[in-house]
């Protein structure tokens, strides 16, 4: 029998395995495990982590989650620990393997839900560390819609170089230079043996950064949990206060659609637009919107980042990493510099059961000036990235202008078109191309990559060529939070849905006006149809069974999210209410 009186077990989803004569043979395997009668009947808390030996982004969460199941057990709970897959994008970019992903995100939410649903926990505590991993767990827990709190497992240490900070970034673009030969064989074999110098995700405001902001912006994630870099032992006293968090909310009854509204999410991509952060963003921040059954699409984000400041000076447009926002106060001080200026919404509901409003009121730390600026007087008056829309992506795109001038926001120029991301590498290695081009890389969307892959292995060797503020590209598919240019990705509709990008040629004369939010090709109505009615249909794809064909088959478009499923919208069966 339940000893615990803080919880009602009988309107919990784990009394399905734990309580009554007909579960003899369910308990019969607890105890199996040292469990307790007594912890038997107290509320079940899966503690999900995407650990693996794959990066350094991934191999501090099982220590963390660790403590995680400490604070659990400290209110009165029952943990218990499970891991799902992660795909690492720094290890998988480049080659055949980025196309895996984007297709994690959705195989780890799956995967989550699957675990819960099949062990009937009460609740969720997830620890992610690399790109796709954060969003997937918190997209897991919105669709279960579980009392759950979200713990990024925290950014690497940078490495130091000639006397500066280096991160990975650097390596990738020192790749560029070494073709250009400007960068030695030694001098690369010291950059790559120095870059990485600690456990943790990619170090600035890249994707894996990026989303661990918007966990705290959207209310998953308890204040400050954050930015302390992945080897700060510092970091425990989170994880603690996690597992404690959740069992309050359980108590309370807080779900995760409770703490993730329109409201919440309209904080997120304010806090992406402010900070510069990835592109990623307008994919994931959907995405989670359609597991709440919100309609949030990308242009729904490009809208919010457009009026937002941009106004914390990270890399890859700015001067820092992960590690100086932390030392500054982190992401309650930017959330601080949001409520100054009215660009906050205080009433969401947060991790720890209080406002966002409540829990800033307790942060005395200020802007420093230096990372982060007061959003009175920001970098820029407009956020970070950038929606574009036009002849040639009716259904959007996005551009990081971080960093750029308005000067270097406008770029017209002729077409010199790609049909995978491995022609264009191979044709910016050997510079077969001409300063004043934009680059175009088509079939690469969710549908037609299959997997919609970052392109971080040509525009860092572009930047490495010096040539990053000299051409543009545009794609149907992604950008690493590290790529900088004018680099524009998600255009859609996508190639293999015969989007506008797949009918053009060479010498097409195509501008990108992040200014103005223009993305077109100097083609009229009548020429786009006619090379429409000519267009024979997608490119036969090599990936024709297994996990890439069912990810490409299902997939939706990257406005709204790239989701494989219908959403909350469909919902009829309410897992913590069965």
């Amino acid at each position: 029998m339940p000893t615990n009186q803080r919880f009602d077990k009988s309107r919990l989803p784990s009394r399905h395995v734990t309580e009554g004569p007909a579960r003899a043979p369910h308990r019969s395997y607890f105890y199996a495990m040292g469990i307790t009668e007594e912890e038997i009947h107290q509320p079940w808390v899966g503690v999900a982590t995407c650990w693996n030996e794959a990066a350094p982004c991934n191999i501090a969460l099982d220590r963390q989650a660790q403590v995680v199941k400490h604070g659990v057990k400290k209110n009165g709970g029952t943990p218990r620990e499970f891991t799902t897959i992660t795909v690492t994008d720094g290890i998988s970019m480049g080659h055949e393997g980025m196309r895996s992903s984007l297709a994690s995100r959705d195989a780890i939410a799956d995967t989550v839900e699957l675990t819960m649903r099949g062990h009937c926990y009460d609740a969720l505590v997830g620890l992610a560390g690399c790109d796709k991993s954060l969003p997937g767990m918190m997209m897991a827990m919105v669709r279960l819609n579980v009392p759950s709190v979200f713990i990024y497992g925290g950014s690497i240490l940078p490495g130091r170089y000639e006397g500066r900070d280096v991160t990975i970034q650097d390596v990738f673009e020192a790749v560029g230079k070494h073709q250009a030969g400007a960068f030695s064989d030694a001098e690369l074999a010291i950059l790559e043996r120095v870059a990485c110098p600690s456990a943790g995700a990619c170090g600035a405001q890249y994707t894996a950064n990026t989303m661990a902001c918007v966990s705290e912006a959207i209310g998953l994630a308890l204040l400050n949990s954050s930015s302390a870099p992945a080897p700060y032992e510092s970091r425990d006293q989170y994880c603690e206060m996690s597992g404690v968090a959740v069992m309050n909310l359980i108590e309370r009854n807080i779900r995760a659609r409770d703490v993730v509204t329109r409201k919440s999410l309209e904080n997120a991509a304010r806090v992406v637009g402010c900070t510069g952060g990835s592109t990623n963003a307008a994919l994931h921040l959907p995405a989670i919107a359609h597991e709440a059954g919100i309609e949030f699409d990308l242009f729904d984000v490009a809208a919010i980042m457009k009026d937002t400041p941009y106004f914390v000076d990270l890399r890859p447009g700015g001067k820092y990493v992960a590690k100086d926002l932390h030392e500054v106060g982190g992401v309650p001080v930017v959330m601080k510099e949001l409520q100054k200026v009215g660009l906050l919404h205080e009433d969401c509901l947060t991790a720890s059961g209080r406002t966002l409003g409540e829990e800033l009121d307790g942060i005395r730390a200020e802007a420093d000036g230096r990372v982060i600026y007061p959003a009175a007087t920001p970098i820029t008056r407009t956020g970070g990235v950038v929606g574009l829309r036009g002849n040639l992506a009716p259904d959007g795109a996005i551009v990081k202008v971080a960093g750029m001038t308005p000067a270097e926001q406008v770029f017209t120029g002729p077409a010199r078109v790609f049909d995978c991301e491995e022609d264009a590498f191979e044709a910016v290695k050997a510079r077969a191309y001409r300063e004043g081009e934009v680059i175009v890389i088509r079939n690469e969307g969710p549908a037609g990559g299959p997997g919609m892959r970052e392109m971080l292995a040509t525009t860092a060797a572009l930047s490495g060529q010096g040539a990053g503020k000299k051409v543009a590209l545009i794609t149907d598919g992604r950008f690493s939070g590290a790529t900088r240019g004018f680099c524009v990705g998600h255009v859609g509709p996508e190639s293999a849905h015969g989007g506008p990008i797949a009918l053009l040629k060479d010498g097409d004369v195509i501008t990108i006006d992040a200014i103005a939010g223009e993305l077109s090709v100097a083609l009229s109505d009548e020429e786009l149809a006619s090379r429409r009615a000519a267009w024979t249909g997608p490119r036969e794809t090599q990936y024709a069974t297994g996990a890439l064909w069912k990810f490409a088959k299902l997939v939706g478009s990257a406005r709204h999210g790239a989701v494989t499923h219908p959403g909350a919208q469909a919902e009829r069966h309410v897992y913590m209410d069965q």
